[in-house]
C-alpha cells in the first residue's frame, strides 16, 4: 500500500495522483508479472539428469508426462468431477492445483531413455546422459 500524505498543504487530489503513480504498489501489476511456483528440485550428477517433481495428493494416473521433440512436460489438470458432490468438506489444506510445467532439455540427455516413478506424493524423473557425451579419455601418441 501506498503512503498517504495527510498534511494540510496536500488536496485530496493531490493525494489520490500520488499514490496511483507510486511505483511500489502491487496493486497495479500486471497478472503476468506473478510467478507461481511449483515445488521442484533439479539436479544433475555423472549418470544423467533428476527431477523430483511435488504432486501432493495426486495418482500417478492423474499427472501426465509428455516429451516432445527436446521439450519435457509435466501436467496435471483437476477435472470438476474429481470431487464427490454429496461431499462436505470442512478444511481443504491440500491443494491440489493445475500446473503444467515444461523444460528444454539439452541434446546430451537421452530423452528416449527417461525413467519415472512415483512414491508419497514425489514424481521422479530420471533422464540418461547420451554415451557420446559422457567424459571419454584420449591416449596421447
Amino acid at each position: 500500500m501506498g503512503t498517504l500524505f495527510l498534511e494540510k498543504h496536500f488536496s485530496p487530489l493531490d493525494i489520490l495522483v500520488k499514490n496511483f503513480f507510486q511505483q511500489e504498489q502491487e496493486e497495479f501489476q500486471t497478472p503476468t508479472n506473478r510467478i507461481l511456483n511449483h515445488p521442484v528440485d533439479i539436479y544433475e550428477d555423472k549418470d544423467g539428469l533428476f527431477f523430483d517433481i511435488a504432486c501432493t495428493g495426486l495418482t500417478k494416473k492423474q499427472v501426465k508426462v509428455d516429451i516432445e521433440d527436446d521439450i519435457l512436460r509435466v501436467s496435471y489438470t483437476k477435472k470438476d468431477n474429481e470431487e464427490d458432490k454429496d461431499l462436505h468438506i470442512y478444511h481443504s489444506g491440500i491443494a491440489k492445483r493445475n500446473f503444467n510445467l515444461g523444460w528444454k532439455i539439452a541434446r546430451r540427455f537421452d530423452l528416449t531413455k527417461i525413467e519415472g516413478s512415483m512414491k508419497d506424493g514425489l514424481l521422479k524423473l530420471f533422464i540418461p546422459l547420451t554415451p557420446e557425451s559422457k567424459p571419454k579419455t584420449v591416449s596421447i601418441k
